[in-house]
């Protein structure tokens, strides 16, 4: 009696863990789905029915939960606040992440080389570079990628979609992460800081690498002639000088580039656009390097050093091979006898007239003894 009286209880408990049934016929229990509203959920995803739908730009969501996520992003609602530091969060997943920053916490390891991470998703990714594997691949060229979001980024260049707008300027870009970093060149913020010398970045992969010149780490290696680099992308771009790889074309000409930003740089001498701007008297320039040279012409900066006369100098250029061969005949000249004004000796002369000769009389005006120079050759 006992014994009927426990499997019909059990019998009864077990139906009713399973009175919601999907249409596939899966059966949920107590472990996965106990309630009607998340066995509908699960149908949804067979039936691609998206009830949940933003007011603002009416995308569709098959989850209430992803639905009120979504639409924090345009109110700016960010109900999730950091315990160390009161920054807030849209999600509350983003902000147990942003906690272990605080923590150091890091409880997923790297299968292949035991480096910690404090996210799953950064864990996969990272794994990612040992077995590459690429998920993603674009629409439009086949390319393989990582990461879903460096393939959608990257499809953008096929469609020249850009949804993300600057605040200052209106100028669009393709991510919000370019978006961001265009930004801080308005409002000059630098957020990531150096944990060694204290020094600024607006980025943090700038911060990172800069991090890595004082620790000294270099965890990437060339596979040709195993020097080691800090960066991935370094050492990528590194190897191309093996392999004579030229990955990047210009739209205009097709001449063809190993660096990606060698190639925006020379396709902007197609479009005349210069994206670049002086700060002080907003003048334009197509490469950032060339802005940044011009910009110390106003502050008055002197970042080189010349190596013969530690003279401070506000450009590399003026310490090219040109500058040195200056201080070599200047070297050459002062060996002349004081009291003849002459040439100490022949193998002084022969020297001095193969540097001379090919230089002209740009570097000879700077010489005291230039009527001597000229009878030399």
């Amino acid at each position: 009696m006992l014994l009927d009286e426990t499997l019909h209880s059990f019998e009864a408990n077990h139906n009713l863990l399973r009175v919601w049934q999907p249409r596939c016929q899966r059966r949920h229990t107590k472990a996965n789905i106990v309630a009607r509203s998340a066995c509908k959920q699960h149908e949804r995803t067979h039936t691609g029915e998206l009830p949940y739908t933003c007011e603002y730009c009416r995308k569709s969501f098959s989850h209430l939960s992803r639905y009120q996520i979504h639409e924090r992003t345009h109110s700016g609602e960010k109900p999730y606040k950091c315990k160390h530091c009161r920054k807030c969060f849209g999600q509350l997943v983003n902000c147990q992440k942003h906690e272990r920053i605080h923590t150091g916490k890091k409880p997923y390891t790297c299968n292949h080389c035991n480096k910690s991470f404090n996210s799953s998703s950064h864990c996969k990714r990272h794994e990612r570079i040992h077995t590459g594997v690429r998920p993603h691949t674009c629409k439009h060229s086949k390319k393989g990628f990582r990461h879903l979001a460096n393939c959608k980024e990257h499809e953008r260049i096929h469609t020249g979609e850009k949804p993300y707008m600057c605040k200052h300027c209106k100028k669009g870009f393709s991510d919000h992460t370019s978006c961001k970093q265009h930004e801080q060149t308005h409002t000059g913020e630098k957020p990531y800081e150096c944990r060694h010398c204290e020094r600024c970045f607006s980025r943090s992969s700038n911060c990172k690498r800069h991090e890595k010149t004082h620790t000294g780490v270099k965890p990437f290696t060339c596979k040709h002639c195993d020097r080691g680099f800090g960066r991935l992308s370094d050492c990528q771009r590194h190897e191309r000088t093996h392999t004579g790889e030229k990955p990047y074309a210009c739209k205009h000409c097709n001449k063809c580039f190993s660096q990606l930003g060698s190639c925006k740089e020379h396709e902007r001498t197609h479009t005349g656009e210069k994206p670049c701007t002086c700060k002080h008297c907003n003048k334009c320039f197509g490469r950032s390097s060339d802005c940044k040279r011009h910009e110390r012409t106003h502050t008055g900066e002197k970042l080189h050093t010349c190596k013969h006369c530690n003279k401070h100098l506000s450009s590399l250029s003026h310490c090219n091979e040109l500058t040195q061969e200056r201080h070599r005949i200047q070297a050459l000249l002062d060996k002349r006898c004081t009291i003849t004004h002459c040439f100490s000796d022949a193998r002084t002369k022969v020297e001095a007239r193969g540097i001379l000769a090919p230089l002209g009389s740009r570097f000879l005006k700077l010489c005291h003894i230039k009527t001597r120079a000229h009878q030399l050759l």
